[in-house]
């Protein structure tokens, strides 16, 4: 099989190639030049295309890299600015893999006469019952990366290889070290890449939309305190609020950017027994039964039910669950097969606690 195998310039896409290479197919090595600007959180950094170039030579391997700035522009951080702009909370690496990475990239690949695109994703190709192909979890839990990937449906995985998704994140890096790779012990990069570390989320917005400071109210609308960018803030935040007295923790509950208000209120007032979902994608079949829900990159999933209500889904919680961000991605699993997933509204139905 011919395989285009995404390389980021990070262990596992480095360790992928290798997988494929010595199962004895035709591989070819690429990097994508996404953000043009300042990058210190890896992915983006020019010193990682010099990294996968180094492991595709080391692996004997042709190495390519495509620019797809201005499509990386258009369809992650455009809407990332814009998302902020009304108070959501986007998440750019669901984006990025929805419109570049398998899209954009897998579009590119079949013309360039590829069978498939392979990436260093902790996930794995799992048959569902109906034959068809889901998105799995990885084998090391704590890598495991579905919950970016839930976008891709069956048609989508006909075509895309996940080579170190039965292994751990520590198997990785031994068989790295064991061929000689120079990713072998290089840290995983984290964040936002196209956000530095060195000045932050609030600078990076702050360059390229107007920020407004806000008012923080408590659940009686009496003003406890401010925040220097209503826009920045997001639910179930707790540091960077300046409050006024009281030792006992406070969460935000609400961001209204119109109204240059954020609403807190104590870990009790954080909970819901409901969670709004729109622009749902299904692998296959919507589920009927129970199934558990997970709303963050790194978090549980819990248990729940899910009811489909027109275009958007509302999601029953088992036992009350924290408040999800409007913006942020709610991936429905069944076991450890993803069934679905969208972006959290609004909307929610408070827990009586």
């Amino acid at each position: 099989m011919k395989v285009l195998c995404a390389m980021s310039g990070g262990v596992d896409s480095s360790v992928a190639a290798l997988l494929l290479a010595e199962a004895g197919h035709d591989v070819a090595g690429v990097t994508l030049k996404l953000w043009g600007g300042e990058s210190d959180t890896g992915c983006c950094a020019v010193s990682d295309t010099d990294d996968a170039r180094r492991v595709a030579h080391r692996l004997g391997i042709d190495h390519h890299v495509f620019n797809f700035g201005d499509e990386f522009d258009a369809s992650v951080v455009g809407p990332y600015l814009d998302a902020h702009r009304v108070g959501l909370t986007p998440n750019p690496c669901v984006e990025c893999n929805r419109h570049i990475k398998f899209d954009k990239l897998t579009r590119r690949a079949a013309a360039l006469g590829f069978d498939a695109v392979a990436t260093g994703h902790h996930v794995r190709r799992v048959r569902a019952p109906d034959g068809t192909w889901r998105v799995g979890r990885g084998a090391d839990a704590a890598k495991d990366q579905s919950y970016v990937l839930h976008m891709l449906d069956a048609a989508a995985l006909e075509r895309i290889v996940f080579p170190v998704g039965e292994l751990s994140k520590d198997e990785v890096r031994a068989v790295a070290a064991a061929h000689g790779l120079a990713t072998a012990a290089k840290p995983d990069s984290q964040d936002v890449c196209f956000i530095t570390r060195s000045a932050g989320r609030e600078t990076f917005l702050g360059d390229r939309i107007p920020l407004h400071p806000g008012r923080v109210v408590d659940a009686t609308g009496a003003v406890v305190g401010g925040v220097d960018a209503v826009e920045s803030v997001t639910i179930g935040q707790r540091r960077g609020l300046t409050l006024a007295g009281g030792a006992a923790r406070r969460y935000v509950v609400d961001v209204d950017v119109p109204g240059r208000t954020v609403t807190v209120g104590g870990p009790a007032d954080l909970e819901v027994d409901t969670t709004v979902v729109a622009g749902v994608v299904w692998a296959a079949s919507p589920p009927t039964g129970a199934v558990t829900v997970q709303t963050s990159a790194h978090g549980r999933a819990a248990g729940a039910t899910v009811e489909i209500v027109g275009e958007r889904i509302v999601i029953h919680w088992d036992e009350a669950h924290a408040r999800v961000a409007p913006g942020q991605s709610v991936v429905v699993y069944d076991g450890a097969m993803v069934v679905g997933g969208g972006v959290a509204s609004g909307g929610a139905t408070t827990s009586s606690g």
